[in-house]
């Protein structure tokens, strides 16, 4: 049985360095946002976390050869195609109830089964018994829950919501795309804000369905990372030991290579990082934005100690 350690949340949260220093943990392995494999890899082939670009790392190579013999073969092909037919957040109600229109519940099925062929590839070429998955969205995690022999566990990954709006306010270029000029996707307040409400109540939701999950703060993470890591690796069913650790010299990690496929720029840094907050928001997020983003967050900002 393959165990998925799936970080749920909203965008600009840290996932990314969480799921990186989680694959710093043996039997763990760290794959970025592995939902979007089909369109930012498979497809527009950009790099890896190693630095090389999808279709010419030799891990991604094996891997791809172990689920469908190759990236091109036909079963990757209709992986690709059915990945925006089943996991659009509208279809959230039918990832529920999928008996509500049988032609979704076949392509559900399927695409589940290429995905279950896929995280055990991972498994097996690695060697790891537990694949992190920094996807975040809701309707992703429904897709997992339904993957035969798989035993999923998600935590909910919360950063202050005005972070999280001045994060996403920043005009910023992709560093992973070599072909093109890809800019990330940019918010309006309000927007993000409303966003963050619904994804994190949906998780609520999912983990009340019966899916084992824990939230945890990313800004516990980065002030208290022994601590955090060693909660979130017991609950993944795997406690760090002893060692395992060493890498975090607080307020420092040190980062080997890995083959996150899919995340934010930071995955392509290796070496000495600095963890810290980021709470730039603080001075930079203007008034007017930060009043209506606290006035609409208040009670989950209140919830998990922010305010």
């Amino acid at each position: 049985m393959s165990r998925i350690l799936y970080i749920g949340g909203c965008t600009r949260s840290g996932s990314t360095l969480v799921d990186r220093m989680l694959g710093q943990l043996p039997g763990f392995v760290s794959t970025g946002e592995f939902g979007l494999i089909t369109t930012h890899s498979i497809t527009e082939n950009r790099l890896c976390g190693c630095g090389r670009r999808f279709r010419d790392c030799p891990y991604w190579t094996a891997v791809g050869e172990k689920a469908f013999g190759g990236w091109d073969g036909p079963d990757a092909a209709e992986l690709v195609k059915l990945h925006p037919q089943v996991t659009r957040q509208r279809y959230i109600p039918l990832l529920i109830f999928p008996s509500l229109s049988p032609g979704f519940a076949r392509k559900l099925r399927r695409y589940q089964s290429l995905l279950g062929r896929l995280y055990a590839a991972v498994n097996a070429v690695s060697g790891a018994d537990i694949v992190v998955d920094s996807t975040k969205a809701p309707a992703y995690a429904l897709v997992l829950r339904g993957i035969p022999d798989v035993d999923l566990r998600i935590f909910d990954l919360v950063r202050d919501s005005r972070g999280t709006a001045y994060s996403s306010s920043k005009e910023q270029v992709m560093k992973d795309s070599v072909d093109r000029i890809v800019p990330k996707h940019r918010y309006a307040a309000p927007i993000i804000t409303a966003r963050w409400i619904v994804y994190h109540l949906i998780f609520d939701c999912i983990r009340i369905a019966g899916i084992p999950g824990i939230t945890v703060r990313y800004e516990d993470v980065v002030r208290s990372p022994r601590q955090a890591l060693r909660q979130i690796a017991a609950f993944a069913g795997r406690p760090a030991g002893e060692h395992d650790l060493d890498f975090i010299t607080p307020p420092t990690v040190h980062m080997r290579e890995d083959h996150t496929a899919v995340g934010n720029d930071s995955r392509l840094d290796q070496g000495t990082i600095t963890l810290r907050e980021d709470d730039a928001w603080r001075t930079k997020l203007p008034a007017q934005s930060r009043k209506l983003v606290t006035l609409m967050s208040w009670p989950l900002l209140k919830r998990w100690r922010y305010v």
